[in-house]
């Protein structure tokens, strides 16, 4: 008997110890990791743990001012309590054949993301846009993609314009001219004209516009179609002088077409003045005509077609200007010209209508109806 009950206080001892040993402070562990960046990429081939983007403006086909994206933020998808670090944001464009063709980044502001990036696109055309969150090489879920129309209307980015003038509005300044609906914009006399004041220099470029209501019978003599100078003094003996002209029925020979830049110093004696072929050409007053200059250190030239930049040349000079650089502080750009020491009649061209106006260094966009 005595056996039995030491055998029953050594079994209940070894419970006690059991239950003990059971209660026992576990040493601590290490805390579990909350990261939003997965180590494998998800079915939409994401690696960062977030909601996709909502996109908010434009959506269904809208038709924006100008080029800017917005959308709610992503959110966190790992546990709760978990801080979120800062994200960027991705925006990607494409056209309706697949292709993107424009990509830009941005951050969020609140619950929004506002992206505007700087790209050229064909104006007026459909397009899709999507957003993502980016942290570091993490790329989250693109946001479902949303259809827009790309604008129609002009914009001043820096020393780059675009102004379409047919949809009844302009990005520069415009003094004695009026807009012909669904045409563009028509300079009433000599000495209208629309001014683009440039931010920065731009040294070497394009200048391009179509043009019609001109031919051999507009009134003037040294009419010019556009201009480009540095401030605004007298334009004719400007240092940065440069203008594209056809001349007018005064002029020897109606309907001529030349050009000039100064590229520093209009002294006749520096070299530093450069003049295109002076040439002779007919023209149709309800015929649409394409003008392009171009220029940088080193070179200068100016085509003229005919009905758009894909049309008939019938005009195309271009010559060297050493290695003098166009660089005129403050710029000044002009549809027509201002009034220099040679009067009215040398200045703009009265019934002349611009349209699709482009100024910039990269090369110019297809516009509607070109």
């Amino acid at each position: 008997m005595f056996q039995k009950k030491a055998v029953c206080c050594s079994a209940a001892a070894m419970l006690v110890l059991a239950v003990a040993c059971s209660d026992a402070p576990k040493s601590p562990a290490s805390p579990s990791s909350a990261s939003p960046v997965s180590g494998e990429a998800a079915a939409d081939g994401s690696t960062l743990k977030v909601t996709a983007p909502a996109a908010q403006s434009p959506v269904n086909g809208a038709q924006p001012q100008s080029l800017t994206f917005v959308a709610g933020a992503s959110g966190a998808q790992f546990p709760s309590g978990s801080s979120l670090p800062p994200l960027s944001y991705q925006v990607e464009v494409k056209n309706t054949g697949g292709t993107t063709v424009c990509t830009g980044t941005g951050s969020a502001s609140g619950s929004t993301v506002t992206i505007s990036p700087s790209c050229a696109l064909a104006f007026d055309a459909n397009h899709t846009w999507r957003m993502r969150a980016v942290l570091g090489s993490a790329v989250g879920p693109w946001s479902t993609a949303a259809t827009f129309k790309s604008p129609i209307g002009g914009f001043f980015r820096g020393n780059e314009v675009y102004d379409p003038l047919y949809n009844g509005t302009t990005v520069g300044q415009a003094v004695d001219a009026e807009f012909v609906p669904n045409v563009g914009l028509r300079l009433n006399s000599h000495t209208s004209r629309v001014t683009y004041a440039l931010p920065t220099n731009l040294q070497q470029g394009e200048f391009s516009v179509m043009v019609t209501g001109v031919d051999e019978g507009n009134p003037g003599d040294k009419t010019k179609i556009f201009t480009m100078q540095e401030g605004t003094g007298d334009i004719t003996d400007d240092d940065y002088r440069m203008t594209v002209e056809k001349r007018g029925r005064q002029y020897e020979v109606p309907g001529a077409v030349t050009w000039r830049i100064i590229m520093g110093d209009a002294d006749e004696h520096n070299g530093r003045i450069f003049d295109g072929a002076r040439i002779g050409v007919s023209f149709s007053d309800e015929r649409w005509y394409f003008w392009k200059f171009t220029w940088g250190t080193g070179r200068a030239a100016l085509e003229v077609r005919e009905d758009g930049p894909r049309g008939r040349v019938i005009y195309d000079t271009s010559r060297g200007t050493g290695g003098f650089a166009y660089r005129p502080v403050p710029h000044f750009v002009y549809l027509g010209s201002p009034v220099g020491r040679g009067g009215p009649q040398d200045a703009s061209i009265p019934g002349a209508i611009y349209k699709n106006v482009w100024l910039s260094n990269s090369p110019r966009p297809n516009f509607p109806g070109e």
